[in-house]
């Protein structure tokens, strides 16, 4: 069973075991307005908590999606690059931007669950 946490930066991680599954929530695309572009990060690219990792680009404009913990990027979801209306209209099932396998999960202790996140954007 994946555990789901949330940053500030409106970043989603569902984490098993020391993978996470990693988006921008509903209420970041709903702010950006319709995706027209996603730059995904390579496969195999370390990046530590706080790094630029993913361009979103919309109609209003482009903003980058930070690694919310340290990790290496270990898959992207390439059904982005065809249709980035994917984050739109799933942000946070299908159109997930990266998975990374974590290397200091202590890190998730800082972040917030479902209820706290929506209480932080109310």
């Amino acid at each position: 069973m994946a555990t789901i946490y949330y940053t500030d930066e409106h970043e989603w991680l569902s984490v098993e075991g020391d993978t996470a599954t990693v988006g921008i929530t509903n209420y970041a695309q709903e702010q950006l307005g319709d995706l027209v572009f996603v730059e995904l990060p390579e496969v195999g690219k370390a990046v530590s908590k706080g790094d630029d990792t993913v361009v979103v680009e919309s109609v209003k404009a482009a903003s980058d999606v930070y690694a919310p913990v340290d990790g290496e990027i270990t898959a992207v979801n390439d059904a982005l690059s065809d249709d980035p209306s994917l984050v739109n209209s799933s942000a946070e099932a299908e159109g997930w931007l990266f998975k990374m396998k974590l290397t200091d999960t202590s890190q998730l202790e800082g972040l917030m669950d479902k209820a706290a996140y929506d209480a932080n954007v109310a």
